[in-house]
């Protein structure tokens, strides 16, 4: 019996539940929580299936999502919410005996800075509970991870040089939006920069190292270094790396907006008083820019991310570079969602798959590359984002 509960109602919860729906002999009972339950209630609406519950729930309420737990029972809590609500959410697993799965890792709602330190310090908590708690399972982090240990599973002996490359092809047609929450989104690109290198951290400013590099069926885009938790559990988790980055593209236009944003202010996280009410500008920012969720229907182009990694296979070095790509318009027709909730929603529900099948199960707190890689990489051709290989060709890194 695979009993699932969704807790989050935004476009990667929307791609999640569309795929949980689809694949009923995995997923038999499936709930979707949310602070607005209206929200959880249009997801139903628009997959079709009234068997599919609903729920109000404030995740940052760890009394409210006990209650929860308790009454509605789920083996897996899928945490699709903001990442300011992990820790709330783990409180609540252990509680109730709840299993865990997340997609972004815990950051504190005062500071713009994420690490693995605060969700790893579960790590006896949930063994002595007999419970799994997956990390970090969209596709970066998630997938980036996957596609990792499978390389290091068939194709090297050691890992050298790992560059992770995320670019966004699409056309929204806004003169500026996010493609996920704008909050979570303006807070991480406006930090600074940061890489793994020769077993310590190298810190750039927000932006600064950037590069053209060749995506396939896009062509060349300016891609800029910035950091990304999963570079985190790589580098620990595959010690014979000597340089893990990670670079994103950004169109100019973008950028021009961004600096702005910056420059006026608004990406602050720094209430204020605005007639007598405290206010933070980044909140404000959110709730005056586009919806994600409703920038699928005109989105055209696509996304392409994967690992370019050079390495040892039998003394000899070798380069591989492994990747998917999304269309904007074929996620939106399948789901309601444009490709940036499609390549995060997804993975969520394979991992989901992987834990409920009982491949993914093992008590403690684990980031996906210390699962084993192939069931999960099978479903990914499976389910929607299939995967390309390259061999010893120029990886550009």
């Amino acid at each position: 019996m695979g009993k699932v509960l969704i807790i989050g109602a935004g476009g990667v919860a929307t791609v999640a539940a569309f795929k949980i729906a689809k694949n009923a002999d995995v997923f038999t009972d499936i709930m979707i929580a949310s602070r607005t339950k209206s929200k959880c209630d249009k997801i139903v609406e628009a997959i079709g299936n009234h068997n599919i519950k609903t729920a109000q729930v404030d995740a940052d309420d760890v009394e409210q999502l006990k209650k929860l737990f308790n009454e509605y029972k789920p083996e897996l809590v899928v945490n699709l919410a903001l990442p300011y609500q992990d820790l709330t959410i783990m409180d609540a697993c252990l509680a109730c005996g709840v299993n865990y799965l997340d997609t972004a890792n815990y950051e504190p709602k005062d500071e713009a800075h994420f690490e693995y330190s605060w969700q790893w310090a579960y790590k006896k908590s949930f063994e002595d509970a007999g419970l799994t708690a997956i990390l970090g399972c969209g596709f970066d982090p998630g997938v980036s991870g996957i596609f990792t240990a499978y390389a290091a599973k068939h194709h090297f002996d050691e890992i050298h040089y790992l560059d992770i490359v995320d670019c966004n092809a699409g056309n929204h047609h806004k003169a500026f939006a996010t493609n996920f929450n704008p909050e979570i989104n303006i807070r991480e690109i406006t930090q600074k920069g940061r890489y793994y290198e020769n077993g310590k951290w190298v810190q750039t400013g927000a932006l600064e190292i950037h590069k053209p590099l060749t995506y396939p069926n896009i062509g060349p885009r300016e891609s800029y270094l910035m950091y990304h938790e999963e570079l985190e559990s790589l580098a620990k988790n595959f010690p014979t790396i000597k340089r893990a980055r990670f670079w994103m593209t950004f169109g100019q236009q973008y950028l021009t907006y961004l600096d702005v944003i910056q420059n006026i202010g608004m990406a602050s996280i720094e209430p204020i008083n605005y007639e007598g009410h405290q206010i933070v500008p980044l909140q404000f920012l959110k709730a005056v820019l586009p919806n994600p969720q409703d920038l699928g229907e005109n989105y055209e182009g696509e996304t392409s991310i994967g690992c370019r990694i050079r390495g040892i296979k039998d003394g000899k070095e070798h380069t591989y570079y492994i990747y998917n790509n999304c269309k904007h318009q074929e996620a939106y027709n399948e789901t309601g969602m444009q490709g940036v909730s499609y390549t995060t929603g997804v993975p969520a529900m394979i991992g989901a798959m992987m834990f409920l099948k009982g491949i993914w199960r093992k008590p403690g707190v684990w980031n996906v590359e210390e699962f084993d890689p192939d069931p999960f990489m099978e479903q990914l051709n499976k389910q929607g984002l299939p995967w390309h290989e390259v061999f010893d060709e120029d990886i550009e890194l």
